[in-house]
């Protein structure tokens, strides 16, 4: 039975590393292989052996040390022909000067030999051209193999050299191994035979490669076989794993709209309550004042009646007051017997009533149900055991509709809710249904109100005591978990933007040689990006549906780290220039920056005639002529020395936005570098601000790259919260850029970009 995969071929195995130990990293000198098959030079492993035990270094499995010391493991004969190989092949120097032949001293010619032409692979000497020509003739050398060294020296007949290749005996130089002793499983050359294995069975090496030859191919094929298995489990793993992150982005971002949702629908209600509560409070202090106003005007009437009767009574003459006393007497009788009080006045006060659920602790209008992904079948196995399978998955699928079903719902203060009781209201018909302002609604009287209509859709109703006995299971530790995905975020009264999945690509093209490394973005006319690959030196142009437009060619031996498009031109920097180029690849100009910043970030001004670039903790500004227009500090000459602007970028207000390493902190400041805000709190984790972003209504994207999170920070640079977190499928964020103000275009560490739509509150 022969392997499935394919033979590795003696050229790979003399190029690659296969030579090489992995722990000196030099060429193997002699070569000792453990159990698991990895061959380690001798006294490396003496190195590691410790306690009558090494572990390997690359699988890490513990290896017992044979009693007399590593050199007792097996010598690879096999690695120390391919390097005798090797060694013949890199011995000398054909241009400054050709070997010696080998044969020349021994026949009585010239001590040092005359110049080697040509080499026998059978006695593996250097011959002249004479010895050469007598080697061919000889009786016992003219089946010998003899070809031109400098052939030999190309690896031209490295396949012939290693079919006639024998291997050495260690225990007596000069002999080549022909034996293999079939009770102790050990190769011997003649003289092995003669001594302690002479009464020993012993075979040929061809004819014992034949007979076990078939055995080792069948465990191969085996492995083979596990291999394979290994792999499709692997690629079933990937994706499952793939399948639940793009689930979680799902579910998140459900999360996030219905969470935004109920805020929306609780803060209509709170407006709606409070307009009722100003209303009510205007009519009653309409009808207070109308009768304060009959009031004060019968208090007048009445105050002046008295104070004339007074009057007249403390000065008048007896006539005068005999003369106006039934005057005054019927007017007295006449406010005496009015109604001093135009009745009881109506004071409703007014109260607030909360759904009951509102306050209950055990109320969720939000869960998360785990459901078993469902293998695809195999149509070709059927029987008891698939019998057994589906019912195990009916049962599932049944338990896990009951768990559902049986939410409850919250309870009120008289006790459980029927579900006659339970009805709900959509905020549109609570409002239609105003209550009247001479009468309050009791708790029992007024039914119980939902923030939003789908809710009712999603709770559903069953008895506490089911819920507990299903969250007792395999449900219980997430039956009462929050949702991992991020919650909504207020600036005031009002929702922070939240992403939009919209595609995902590689940028790895065929030509590339090496897997991308991605250290700048920036937009590139209408939905397209410039992608800057330092590790394939390349600037390639890709669509925001991930399709590859080609390159922007740039100078020869320039790897570009961060890029910004202009008016007709690229700019981008690279080691310590700054290059501004056309789209074609024409070096328009090239300035030099200074050698101690590592990396030196590029962005393009709102305008687009001018670009700024972060030079060892200031801002230099240039204009397509290549003239510097401007250069200041953030926060002036004060903090000369204090800043090191590792990522930069610009906001459409004109304002720069830039990651300071040294400060730990994200810094806003104007064009002439006055601070406006700067942000080093604990939001960052304390992980180093990475790269920035800002759309078109000035929100702030930093990428925290150890955390897997891009959070968002308003104008001013003052954290609002989480943007983007691992469940959108970030790992290792690197850089980003906004597209058309409205698209957020992440890089991944592994050359993968994502790209989301940012969904504004009011949209």
């Amino acid at each position: 039975m022969v392997s499935q995969a394919s033979s590795p071929s003696l050229l790979e195995a003399l190029s690659s590393d296969f030579l090489a130990c992995k722990i000196c990293l030099e060429q193997l000198r002699a070569p000792k292989t453990l159990p698991c098959l990895h061959t380690y030079c001798q006294d490396c492993l003496a190195q590691l052996a410790e306690g009558g035990h090494l572990r390997c270094p690359e699988c890490r499995e513990t290896v017992p040390v044979p009693p007399a010391g590593v050199a007792a493991f097996k010598t690879n004969f096999f690695v120390n022909g391919l390097l005798d190989l090797v060694r013949a092949r890199a011995g000398g120097d054909l241009r400054a000067g050709k070997p010696a032949c080998a044969l020349c001293p021994l026949m009585g010619g010239t001590s040092a030999g005359g110049p080697a032409t040509a080499r026998c692979l059978d006695c593996a000497d250097d011959l002249c051209q004479a010895c050469a020509d007598g080697h061919r003739c000889t009786r016992q050398t003219h089946t010998h193999r003899v070809v031109d060294l400098v052939g030999y020296r190309a690896g031209w007949y490295d396949e012939e050299a290693r079919e006639r290749q024998a291997a050495q005996c260690p225990q007596h130089p000069g002999e080549a191994l022909r034996f293999l002793c079939q009770p102790c499983s050990q190769l011997l050359c003649r003289e092995c035979r003669l001594d302690p294995h002479l009464d020993h069975p012993c075979m040929p090496l061809a004819e014992a490669v034949r007979a076990r030859r078939p055995g080792l191919e069948e465990l191969l094929a085996g492995v083979d076989k596990n291999l394979a298995e290994l792999e499709a489990a692997r690629m079933v793993e990937k994706e499952a794993l793939a399948q639940l992150r793009e689930q979680a982005a799902r579910v998140g971002t459900q999360v996030e709209e219905a969470a935004e949702g109920v805020l929306r629908a609780l803060l209509a209600q709170k407006k709606e309550v409070l307009g009722q509560l100003r209303a009510h409070v205007e009519a009653a202090e309409e009808a207070a004042r109308e009768r304060l106003g009959e009031l004060e005007s019968r208090e007048q009437v009445a105050r002046a009646a008295a104070a004339f009767a007074r009057r007249v009574l403390s000065l008048g003459r007896e006539a005068e007051i005999l003369s106006l006393e039934g005057a005054i007497a019927e007017r007295l009788r006449q406010l005496q017997d009015c109604p001093w009080m135009p009745g009881p006045a109506p004071c409703l006060l007014p109260q607030l009533e909360l759904y009951p659920g509102l306050l209950d602790k055990s109320c969720h209008l939000l869960w998360l149900s785990f459901e078993k992904q469902q293998p695809q079948k195999d149509s070709g196995k059927d029987g008891a055991g698939s019998q057994v399978g589906e019912e195990t998955e009916n049962q599932r699928e049944d338990e896990a509709k009951t768990e559902r079903q049986s939410r409850v719902q919250p309870q009120s203060k008289g006790g459980a809710q029927t579900p006659k009781e339970d009805r709900t209201q959509t905020p549109q018909e609570d409002g239609a249904q105003t209550p009247k302002v001479e009468r309050a609604q009791t708790p029992k009287e007024e039914r119980a109100q939902t923030p939003q209509e789908d809710i009712e859709a999603q709770t559903q109703r069953g008895s506490r005591s089911n819920k507990k006995r299903k969250f007792k299971g395999r449900f219980k530790s997430v039956s009462r978990e929050p949702s991992p995905a991020p919650g909504p975020n207020l600036e005031g009264s009002g929702l922070l933007p939240r992403p939009i999945f919209s595609c995902s690509f590689p940028t790895r093209m065929p030509g590339d040689k090496w897997s991308p490394r991605i250290t700048g973005l920036c937009p590139f006319g209408p939905r397209e990006i410039l992608v800057a690959d330092e590790q394939n030196r390349a600037l390639k142009r890709f669509s925001l549906n991930g399709d590859y437009k080609g390159t922007v060619p740039v100078p020869e031996g320039c790897s570009p780290c961060s890029v910004a498009a202009l008016q007709g031109a690229v700019a981008f920097s690279a080691g310590a220039r700054l290059y501004l180029i056309s789209p074609d690849g024409e070096v328009q100009w090239r300035r030099a920056l200074s050698l101690s910043q590592a990396s030196h970030a590029v962005a393009a001004m709102p305008s687009g005639d001018r670009v700024a670039v972060s030079v060892s903790g200031h801002v230099e500004v240039y204009n397509m002529e290549g003239s510097l227009a401007t250069r200041f500090i953030p926060g002036g000459k004060a903090s000369r020395g204090l800043r090191a602007l590792v990522f930069l970028t610009t906001s459409p207000q004109g304002n720069f936005v830039g990651s300071d390493w040294q400060q730990n902190s994200v810094v806003v400041c104007d064009g002439l570098g006055q601070v406006i805000g700067e942000y080093g709190g604990p939001g960052l984790h304390g992980c180093q601000p990475g790269s920035v972003s800002v759309d078109k209504k000035g929100y702030i994207f930093l990428t925290l790259r150890e955390v897997n999170k891009v959070v968002i920070l308003d104008a001013k640079g003052s954290l609002l919260g989480d943007f983007l977190t691992a469940y959108h499928g970030l790992e290792k964020p690197r850089v980003t850029t906004i597209v058309d103000g409205r698209y957020l275009v992440v890089s991944l560490s592994n050359g993968t970009i994502h790209i989301f739509r940012i969904r504004s509150p009011d949209s």
